[in-house]
């Protein structure tokens, strides 16, 4: 609430419209936040046969919050990948709502938050199905990684289903690190700072293992391992 009394009400009217329009293919890979809070909404409509890839980095050392609604058309399809990480005790979250308005659409969400010194990552994600919008695939993925005590990972899945012949799954699991294998790793030679990068990044990799693009992946993977460095772990 702090981060956003100090952006000021007028930061959640704005939203940006976005249309894929009928077969084509869209791909955006994002990294945001900065030392000021930030918010950015985005409203998507992916038209028929369509794909619409996002993938973001969020690394902010303020609250930082990225909204998508998505609306789908026959046939299209929605991918997401995300990252929150970072400590400081700061808030950084996703929030999402995927509609499936018309037959045939699939959908992928795959989120992971890294956290620590009291930081917290959040994801609110909701998928509705419409009464008529049969053959929907759709999915969600939230896993949490709590690098010390008093961190946290949120996560909220919502689906609201009116049609018969779907397939809608979700899955939120939160954790500590596998102390055996940076155990294993630092009994190979390698410091505890690399051990855990290491670690890391395996970790974050499955948010972005859709992404074809092997420099925008790196670049995505970067920005988030940075936030690392320096963090007295």
């Amino acid at each position: 609430m702090d981060g956003v009394a100090r952006l000021g009400a007028g930061a959640l009217d704005h939203w940006r419209e976005i249309t894929v329009p009928a077969g084509e293919t869209f791909r955006a890979c994002h990294v945001v936040g900065s030392d000021a809070p930030q918010v950015s909404r985005m409203r998507v409509t992916i038209e028929e046969g369509a794909r619409y890839d996002l993938f973001v980095t969020n690394a902010g050392s303020d609250y930082t919050r990225i909204e998508i609604e998505v609306r789908l058309a026959k046939g299209a399809h929605f991918e997401f990948g995300g990252v929150t990480i970072g400590g400081a005790g700061v808030t950084r979250e996703f929030v999402t709502q995927v509609v499936h308005a018309e037959p045939e659409a699939t959908s992928n969400q795959t989120i992971r938050a890294v956290h620590w010194a009291g930081a917290t990552g959040n994801f609110l994600g909701e998928i509705k199905v419409a009464r008529h919008a049969q053959k929907t695939d759709a999915a969600q993925d939230f896993k949490g990684l709590l690098l010390e005590a008093g961190a946290s990972a949120n996560a909220v899945p919502q689906l609201e289903i009116f049609a018969d012949d779907v397939k809608c799954a979700h899955g939120a699991t939160v954790g500590a690190l596998d102390e055996a294998a940076r155990f294993y790793m630092m009994a190979r030679g390698l410091d505890p700072a690399t051990a855990q990068r290491l670690l890391v990044q395996a970790f974050i990799g499955d948010a972005f293992v859709a992404l074809e693009d092997e420099a925008e992946r790196e670049i995505l993977l970067d920005a988030a391992l940075a936030a690392l460095e320096g963090a007295k772990l």
